[in-house]
């Protein structure tokens, strides 16, 4: 020993024994040898050994030598690391190497080493483990904390690990290289931010994919080192997320990723991040706010994440972000809330207020994802969502977007087959979620076709699957329809029946195409064919398919043949799949995986495969029902009462018995029916007798033992059963029987002898059975009946009042209390009905004499004898019974016919009946008529009444079931487009004048000005209007605006020669024509078709009396309607010329010119309105206007409707012939008109009443109130309300006080007059709204100042009074200022929704044909003036500007007159 410390201390390398010198003269071979006896010499060394430390310390050195640390050979190297790796552990803690270099070369070598540790089939794997394990165990790389590149050692020994691991390793080396790692971090001063990214872009969800052990090594780093290392990834975030410096780190961009990755591993990593990412998610960059969403929706959503209870105010904060601006950022929370509510039913209560409020949102995506998210987690358990997060997927069911709606549907028929049908979570679950079949079934009711088709394919596949065996299907079918609601029962009846229709449809398609071809079978099938793409989605891309596939049923015999079988009324439900599989087989195409034409014949078959009903399924069915009878049924089970599924099964049968007949043909079936008709449950035989009713054609020939069994129970039904039963056992003998005449008469001569008015409580069911008789024989007793029904019905029963009736105050009383003698009454007035429809013929004059009867019952109000004696529930009924009577009578054409227009308004009346109930089944039975198709289209008209019904529920149920009529007619025209014939009787349209005239003769419309009645009217109008005017197809609104125009041009035919009536019809078409103007923007355009009015309502068209009287009535509507300036192209072509052609007319603005010449350019109605009415009342009025008629030889005109259909060309011409003249020829209307220019005698009418008893009646109709506001109380001969016409807006004002608005008028003249004078060489069309509004404002005093001087103040105060009535129409706008108002006065003769103002009656004396002599030449010499005025462009020194003002406007009327003379010639 002490030669070789002597050795040593020389520097002389000592080698172990047995090993030579190790140098570069030796051959590798030898160099492994000997530096594997060196490794196996330090392996078994310790640290205890001094004296071989000492002795081996310059060995030590010479391996850390270059020549070994680059040396080519890697066994070489690794001998050397291994020896390097002992020297560390044996001179633990200090290094034989003291140089700093020296060290970090050594480490670097060593860490390269180690990627020898990534081949672990390798030879010297072993020797790469003892290497990791060594340095691992002894901590080796500690001694680098002292050196300053230990960061570079470091972050290369990391990355090598990162880099080896693999899935060869098994768990030491994964043990070991956690804890080589975990020392340097935990016993270091710093970890660097190199050396931390080296850890966490293994977290990064790229790297995490490529090297999953890496990111294991890295997870379990993480957590062994989570205290050291928290300080140092918190710093990361802090400079990233705080103070964005990204350029810290290439992580940066994955930084929402590394912290989702490290709350993974240990949230502790992220204490003092989280309150970062609180500040971030109220970043005002979306992008940003969207990643902090996406990753605390993972972190929230985690399965076993506590952090929405340990961070409360992050929680807070992220639910705040439903809410955000951002699309995506809602988008991701909704899809989110999916994952939470399966993860975290307690944070559902937090999330279903945020879900309520997007599932309104505006985005469809959004709504979308909502229904998706509870619908997901609703499938998984349905305890994890509540009622109101299914009541949300329940409201989506009525999206606006098909998409919306779509999934909406199909999640709650998944969620129901899950939970109610296969009852995977109990029948409290079933339970719970029991109205769903209610709501999908109730889908059927909308509009659309897609929901209607999804609502039946979730029927077939989710509420009773098609594929269950026919006992289970028919039984969950059976049990469904017992627990169905009403409203739903009924949509699965429609559902059957609408199937049924398109069955039939498709049968007669391919009857038509086997037929020979002709031109007629074409056209047939090409009808055909579009019934049918009605009852497809998107009908136009099934129109082209469908002439696709008639011509593939036309090539294919195959296919033709199977569609043949599928349509047959034989065809059982396995034949239907069968042949819906061939069908589909055969039009598919391999290649073409997305087949439209191929999706639509889908779309058929499924609507017509009958793949629930067959003859076995009805067979199943009867005798589930024998069951729930017999009592051996799982009724209580299945929680259906046993009675309740008795009646279901008996109406389901029923229901089917009329879609399905052919199926229930067997002797079982028709044994158990027979069973059920002799059961005590009035119900259950009702419907068996409806059954044999529907499907008993073929009893008799091919089940003559059930005919004898059913004939004496129908005989006993008929006879002695309830009235019900007896009126169905009548009606199946009718259609069972083929000797019904004789079971008649064996029916019917002993009920006729037994009748016995004594006995009321037994002719009930007599009267029943022989009303039937009479309808359906009714030639086989004609004369008994009659005589029946005179002497019995009518004398004895009707005639007749035995009992007093009950004192009560109730205006209904259920059934069971209604007196015996009423009831009676009723069943007697029933079967008159019935009997006149059996006889379809009132050449015996029998049917006026029952109108007369009915309409006298409801003149008394159901009282005939009108002795007080029968009960006011009783009268109720009563009143009822006669209405309806009346409504069945008119579905036939030749009682329709003889009902008078008195007796037709009078049935009406019944919808505003005082009772309820009256209103209530009236309108039912009204709409049943109507949806039909079976009462003439007036009675439709009668809905418009039902605006006035005081609950809210029966105004909304009546507009229903308006829309449904309209919609069925305008259905039909589509369907039937060779019905032009019909058009009058179809078109809803033409309801308009039925309801106009109805409402002319409305009882409570006494006084024509009444305020709230014309309120009222305005109401009725709307309802009908509004649904008429949705749509504009084919130019609608100008038609209905063409036929009240009609209207107006007639008189009404109820009483032609009564003024005060055609008042009332005119003054009622005034509120409809501004309704109109109101709610359209294209009514002025050309009507499409020239309207036919009713002849029996209206009489042919009195053009001089019309003319005038529209004239009359319409000036205010032009003052006070809405103004419609750019409502049309029409308006907008005339404008230049009308607006250049008259520069007199005061007040007129280019834009309110288009709008009155144009809307009125076909008929006078609207062209002669005033906005000025009552300005001339002075003589030189009526001298004004006989002058300017001179020259054409005219003293008197009336303007008619042909008169005023002037072409564009024409007004362009007469403009500029009155530019040259001085005239207004060209004009179709002028923007002012002078009152007294217009023959108005319905308005003179109604001034008179309401004011004055004026010694000038010659032309008056008899006094009125006029229809809008009630006249004021005059007050000097003041213009003063004129601020309540209308302005130059779409608004209306409220008149203004009278004695404000004179002195404001005064101020204005005095201020205006000047500018008048300068701008009337101009044009009219320049004006300013505010000089327009200065020249009526001097216009109105000058005619004030005259009157006052002609002592005709009264008479102009009066009108004013009128003028400026407001009925409370509505208009577009409103506009506050009275200037504008003054100025909407004088100009634009605007329709208004109201009743215009009115003129005094000097003035529209003056411009009816009757007028006197006098009143003609007064009109000569005021003619003459303004012709003087006109000729010159300045204004007259010598003429005063009121008078001025008052000239312009005679002339614009004059002008116009002559105008339409010359066009009439």
């Amino acid at each position: 020993m002490a030669h070789s410390k002597t050795r040593a201390n020389d520097g002389k390398i000592t080698y172990p024994p047995g090993v030579k010198e190790i140098s570069d003269k030796i051959s590798k071979e030898e160099m492994v040898r000997r530096l594997k006896m060196v490794v196996k010499t330090f392996m078994d060394m310790d640290q205890d050994s001094e004296e071989e430390k000492e002795l081996y310390l310059n060995l030590a050195l010479h391996l850390a030598s270059d020549f070994f640390l680059k040396h080519p050979d890697k066994d070489v190297r690794l001998l050397v690391a291994c020896c390097l790796a002992d020297i560390f552990r044996i001179y633990a803690p200090e290094a034989p190497y003291t140089s700093p270099d020296k060290l970090k070369d050594i480490f670097m070598f060593i860490t390269r080493q180690l990627k020898g540790l990534e081949d672990t089939k390798s030879p010297q794997f072993n020797r790469y483990f003892y290497l990791l394990e060594n340095i691992a165990w002894v901590k080796s790389y500690n001694i680098c904390f002292e050196l300053e590149d230990s960061n570079e050692i470091f972050t290369q020994l990391y990355r090598t690990l990162f880099s080896v691991i693999n899935n060869g390793h098994n768990q030491k080396v994964h043990m070991h290289m956690v804890d080589l790692m975990s020392s340097i971090i935990c016993e270091g001063d710093t970890v660097s931010q190199e050396l931390l990214d080296t850890v966490l872009v293994n977290l990064v969800p790229a790297h995490k994919n490529l090297n999953k052990q890496a990111y294991d090594l890295a997870k379990a780093l993480l957590k062994r080192t989570a205290q050291a290392i928290e300080p140092y990834i918190t710093n990361f975030f802090n400079q990233v997320l705080m103070l964005g410096k990204t350029s810290i780190s290439d992580l940066s961009e994955h930084v929402f990723d590394l912290i989702l990755e490290l709350y993974n591993i240990d949230s502790h990593l992220l204490l003092s991040v989280l309150p970062q990412l609180e500040f971030k998610l109220k970043s005002n960059d979306n992008e940003e706010r969207l990643q902090v969403v996406k990753l605390l929706a993972k972190m929230f959503g985690a399965k076993d994440s506590e952090l929405a209870s340990q961070n409360k105010p992050l929680w807070q904060c992220y639910l705040g972000r439903f809410n955000d601006i951002h699309v995506p950022i809602r988008l991701e929370c909704v899809k989110f809330a999916s994952h939470c509510l399966m993860n975290h039913p307690d944070l559902a209560k937090d999330l279903t207020e945020y879900l309520k409020v997007r599932s309104h949102d505006p985005e469809e995506a959004i709504r979308h994802d909502v229904i998706v998210s509870i619908v997901t987690a609703a499938k998984k358990d349905l305890l994890l969502v509540n009622d109101h997060l299914l009541n949300f997927v329940r409201e989506r069911t009525l999206d606006k977007r098909w998409r919306v709606r779509k999934e909406a549907m199909m999640g709650l028929a998944q969620i129901y087959k899950k939970y109610s049908l296969q009852s995977e979570a109990g029948k409290e679950a079933a339970k719970q979620i029991s109205w769903i079949k209610d709501k999908l079934l109730h889908i059927y009711y909308q509009n659309s076709i897609d929901d209607r088709l999804l609502v039946e394919r979730i029927f077939a596949q989710y509420m009773v699957p098609h594929n269950l065996e026919t006992n289970e299907r028919m039984k969950c079918l059976y049990y469904l329809y017992a627990t169905l609601d009403s409203n739903a029962v009924k949509a699965l009846n429609e559902m059957w029946k609408c199937q049924n229709l398109l069955r039939h449809q498709v049968k007669d398609l391919v009857d038509l195409i086997k037929q020979p071809k002709t031109d007629a079978s074409s056209k047939a099938i090409f009808s055909k064919v579009m019934v049918i793409t009605r009852n497809l989605p998107d009908p136009g891309k099934a129109q082209d398919f469908m002439k696709k596939f008639t011509q593939v049923l036309e090539d294919d015999d195959k296919i033709r043949n199977q569609l043949e079988m599928l349509v047959s009324p034989s065809c059982s439900c396995k034949q239907a799949e069968g042949c819906v599989r061939e069908i589909t087989k055969k039009l598919g195409n391999p290649k073409q995986p997305t087949n439209p034409f191929l999706e639509m014949i889908k779309f058929l078959l499924e609507r017509i495969a009958p793949v629930h009903i067959d003859t076995e399924s009805i067979s199943a069915l009867i005798k589930q029902v024998n069951k729930s009878i017999d009592g051996t049924a799982d009724d209580e089970d299945e929680g259906v009462p046993t009675d309740q599924a008795i009646r279901a099964g008996l109406e389901l049968l029923k229901v089917l018995s009329f879609t399905h007949p052919i199926s229930f043909h067997s002797a079982e079936t028709f044994e158990s029916l027979l069973a059920c008709l002799k059961m005590d449950d009035e119900k259950v035989a009702e419907a068996a007798l409806q059954i044999f009713k529907n499907t008993g054609s073929k009893i008799e020939e091919d089940f003559p033992h059930i005919r004898s069994a059913l004939l004496p129970v129908l005989h006993h039904k008929a006879k002695k059963g309830p009235p019900r039963q007896a009126k169905y056992a009548i009606h199946c003998i009718h259609a069972i029987f083929s000797s019904k005449e004789t079971q008649f008469a064996q029916i019917f001569e002993p009920l006729h002898k037994s009748l016995d008015p004594s006995n009321l409580e037994h002719l009930i069911t007599p009267l029943v059975s022989i009303g039937h008789i009479a309808m359906l024989a009714p030639d086989q007793f004609a004369a008994p009946l009659k005589s029946l029904v005179a002497t019995f019905i009518v004398k004895d029963l009707l005639m007749n009042d035995r009992l007093p009736g009950k004192k009560t105050t109730k205006l209904w009383v259920p059934d069971e209390e209604v007196s015996p003698e009423t009831l009676v009454k009723i069943q007697a007035i029933k079967m008159m009905v019935r009997w006149l429809l059996g006889m379809k013929n009132n050449h015996s004059k029998s049917g006026t004499s029952t109108l007369r009867l009915l309409t006298t019952i409801l003149h008394s109000d159901g009282d005939l004898t009108e002795q007080g004696k029968i009960s006011k529930p009783d009268m109720s009924r009563l009143r009822l019974a006669a209405a309806s009577a009346i409504v069945k009578l008119a579905q036939e054409p030749c009682y329709h016919e003889i009902i008078t227009l008195e007796q037709y308004q009078l049935c009406a009346l019944a919808v505003n009946d005082e009772c309820y109930q009256v209103r209530q089944i009236f309108a039912q039975k009204l709409h049943k008529g109507l949806s039909r198709l079976r009462l003439p289209l007036e009675y439709m008209a009668i809905c418009a009444l039902c605006a006035k019904d005081p609950v809210k529920e029966r105004r909304a149920h009546a507009r229903q079931c308006l829309v449904k009529n309209i919609n069925v007619r305008r259905e039909y025209l589509k369907q039937h487009a060779a019905v032009s014939e019909k058009l009058l009787s179809l078109l809803p349209e033409y309801v308009v004048p039925y309801t106009i005239h109805l409402l002319a003769h409305d009882p409570d419309y006494v006084k024509v000005q009444d305020i709230e009645q014309l309120k009222d009217i305005k109401e009725c109008l709307w309802f009908i209007l509004e649904i008429l005017m949705s749509k504009n197809e084919n130019n609608s609104h100008a038609f209905i605006r063409k036929m009240v125009e009609n209207i107006k041009q007639t008189k009404d035919a109820q009483g032609p020669d009564d003024p005060k009536m055609n008042e009332k019809l005119y003054t009622v078409c005034d509120v409809a024509m501004n309704i109109i103007m109101s709610k359209s923007t294209t009514y002025s355009l050309e009507s499409p078709k020239d309207p036919v009015l009713p002849a029996r309502y209206f009489t042919q068209p009195d053009k001089p009396k019309a003319a005038n009287v529209l004239g009359a009535v319409n000036k205010p509507l032009s003052a006070a309607g809405k103004q419609s300036q750019s409502k049309s192209s029409r308006m907008e072509t005339v404008s230049n010329a009308s607006s250049s052609s008259n520069p007199s007319s005061p007040g007129r603005i280019k834009g309110r010119l288009d709008s009155t010449e144009m809307d009125h350019s076909e008929n006078e109605d609207f062209t002669m309105a005033s906005p000025l009415p009552g300005k001339k009342t002075d003589k030189r009025d009526d001298s004004d206007l006989s002058e300017m008629e001179k020259p054409r030889g005219r003293k008197k005109a009336t303007i008619t409707d042909s008169e005023e259909k002037l072409g564009i060309d024409d007004l362009n011409k007469l403009g500029q012939e009155q530019k040259l003249r001085g005239s207004q020829r060209g004009r179709k209307r002028a923007a002012v008109v002078s009152e007294s220019d217009e023959p108005q005698w319905p308005e003179e009418k109604r001034l008179k009443e309401d004011v004055l008893e004026s010694e000038d009646e010659q032309n008056s109709p008899p006094k009125k109130g006029r229809r809008g506001r009630p006249p004021k109380a005059a007050s000097g001969g003041t213009p003063k309300e004129e601020p309540a016409a209308k302005t130059s807006k779409r608004g209306r004002k409220k008149a203004v006080p009278v004695a404000s608005v004179v002195e404001e008028e005064e101020e204005e003249e005095e201020e205006g007059q000047s500018e008048n004078v300068e701008q009337k060489p101009k044009g009219r069309q320049y004006r300013t709204p505010r000089r327009a509004q200065q020249r009526c404002v001097s216009f109105l005093k000058s005619a004030f100042l005259k009157n006052k001087q002609n002592k005709k103040t009264h008479t102009l105060d009066i009108n004013y009074n009128l003028i400026f009535c407001n009925l409370g129409l509505p208009q577009n706008r409103v506009e506050p200022s009275e200037t504008s108002a003054v100025e909407s006065t004088q100009s634009t003769p605007q329709k208004r929704r109201g009743r215009p103002p009115k003129t005094p009656p000097s003035q529209q004396k003056k411009g009816r044909a009757g007028r006197t002599k006098q009143t003609a030449s007064k009109e000569n010499e005021s003619s003459e003036e303004m012709d003087i005025f006109q000729g010159s462009s300045p204004i007259s020194d010598d003429i005063p500007q009121e008078e001025v003002m008052e000239e312009e406007e005679v002339s614009t009327l004059s002008v116009r007159r002559r105008t339409s003379k010359r066009e009439r010639r």
